[in-house]
């Protein structure tokens, strides 16, 4: 007995080609958002305010307020605690 139980089954090359043809787009579309993310960071510099005031034990986000970031935020990250400058 033949079913056919799959709507949208693809069997044989075509099914291959369409999966690789969506993995590739997949791959293609995080790596233009990878190098995008990497040129917008690499242009931002820090400076620490307080060296003194950071502390080894405690919360990690505590010491994120003696950080200065100098550029524009990227992403859209609301968790993290650091200011911002305009160059």
């Amino acid at each position: 007995m033949n079913e056919n139980r799959s709507l949208w089954s693809l069997h044989g090359l075509t099914g291959y080609f369409i999966a690789v043809a969506l993995l590739l787009s997949i791959l293609a579309f995080l790596v233009t958002a990878a190098i995008k993310t990497q040129q917008a960071t690499a242009h931002q510099s820090y400076e620490i305010k307080n060296p003194q005031a950071i502390k080894m034990f405690g919360s990690d986000l505590e010491n994120e307020t003696q950080v200065i970031v100098h550029g524009t935020p990227v992403g859209g990250d609301k968790m993290h605690k650091y200011q911002f400058v305009e160059k």
